[in-house]
């Protein structure tokens, strides 16, 4: 068996016996120069929903690395995408003349800058699935010119093997945090409202308030609304947690878009009210046909106007806007509110992601709903989007692709 083979070999037990990715990746690096042009190698992951690519691991014989571990593009409309598609290996031989070709490309002009020429792409792949990819790179122009192809993707389909363990690792810790939050949840914003219920029980059992119907009332309604704030809780905690394990099912029917955004106002104009606040729409007679589970988008809107309804102050307007855009159909919630800092809206739509922005009225957040508005929308293949100024409220939008 040559020495070529017997580094792959130690690359596969390098990942049974547990070797982290930087390990991994080092021992490839130093092993393989031997046998396949390089002057630096990068490694990059494609993000779960697709959209991104970003770089993971990165190694050269020169300092400093310009596109360096942390980067990351868009993977739509990027020369990486035909690569996603076809499956096969690209190789650049004269990096300065695609970079002309391309000024675009930025991820280009970072390794040209580095002295980089020429370079050999290959996909990662695992289980038929795209998953990230390799970059040999040489500060040689046409350096894989006559280069042996199948050498560099039995390499690749090897470090596919241990970027997926890594990948299914990262995914295991991100579950348990998860689950760990959830549990301190379920101890603290369960516990103190199912003890405020219990006060009340104890105080309807006093013949006294019994017979005061006003006061009964008014505790009555104070249960009401604790339990559903409770059980609205649950709710968010149990859809997080089918859409982590893959169990929330998109179930698409054709809607009339028009009469479903109107029932949506319809349903947010009283809660609105109590507040003084209106809730208008701006909605075209006709929108483009959509297919879509109904009940899911209904959850997105009720999230986006009760948020929107929750950060306002009193006199002010929430509205609900729809247009037709590219094929899509864009859905927006804009309100006067507070505003959102800038360097806090990157919090939004992750699981628990609160921002420094408090409610008008004392009212809770578990910060799940915009999580779970995200993967919604991901699951119908559209996207999700906010756009905010202190002082001059927030326009939180998704957009759905029309039926073709």
């Amino acid at each position: 068996m040559n020495s070529f083979y017997k580094n792959l070999l130690a690359i596969t037990a390098d990942i049974s016996h547990g070797a982290t990715l930087e390990e991994v990746f080092v021992h490839f690096y130093d092993g393989f120069k031997a046998h396949v042009p390089y002057d630096r190698i990068g490694a990059a992951i494609i993000s779960d929903d697709q959209t991104l690519v970003r770089s993971i691991w990165a190694h050269a014989e020169y300092q400093p690395l310009l596109l360096s571990p942390g980067y990351q593009a868009p993977l739509a409309n990027s020369s990486l995408k035909a690569i996603v598609e076809t499956g096969k290996p690209r190789i650049i031989n004269d990096l300065e003349a695609y970079l002309r070709k391309k000024p675009g490309s930025h991820s280009t002009g970072l390794i040209v800058k580095e002295g980089i020429r020429s370079s050999l792409t290959c996909p990662l792949s695992t289980e038929g699935k795209p998953i990230g990819f390799l970059f040999f790179s040489n500060t040689t122009p046409h350096a894989y010119e006559n280069a042996h192809v199948k050498r560099f993707q039995e390499i690749a389909e090897h470090l596919s093997l241990v970027v997926a363990r890594t990948q299914a690792l990262e995914h295991l810790r991100q579950l348990n945090e998860l689950k760990n939050k959830f549990l301190g949840i379920a101890a603290h914003d369960l516990r103190s409202p199912l003890g405020v219920v219990q006060n009340y029980i104890e105080l309807l059992e006093d013949p006294e308030i019994l017979g005061d119907a006003e006061r009964r009332k008014h505790i009555l309604d104070r249960i009401n609304a604790v339990t559903t704030r409770m059980l609205n809780l649950i709710n968010d905690l149990l859809d997080i947690s089918a859409i982590e394990s893959g169990q929330l099912k998109i179930e698409r029917q054709p809607v009339d878009l028009v009469a479903f955004l109107n029932e949506a106002l319809v349903n947010h104009e009283l809660s609105a009210r109590m507040k003084n606040i209106k809730v208008i729409g701006e909605i075209p007679s006709a929108l483009p046909g959509v297919e879509i589970d109904a009940k899911r988008i209904a959850q997105v809107i009720d999230n986006l106007i009760s948020n929107a309804v929750k950060f306002s102050p009193a006199g002010t307007t929430v509205t609900l806007h729809a247009s037709a855009e590219n094929y899509s159909v864009r859905i927006s919630v804009t309100d006067q509110g507070q505003g959102i800092p800038e360097e806090e809206q990157k919090k939004l739509f992750q699981e628990f992601g609160k921002t420094s922005v408090k409610p008008t009225d004392g009212e809770k957040s578990t910060g799940l709903g915009l999580a779970i508005v995200k993967k919604i929308i991901i699951g119908h293949d559209g996207k999700v989007g906010v756009s905010s100024k202190i002082g001059s409220g927030s326009t939180f939008y998704f957009t759905i692709p029309t039926s073709r």
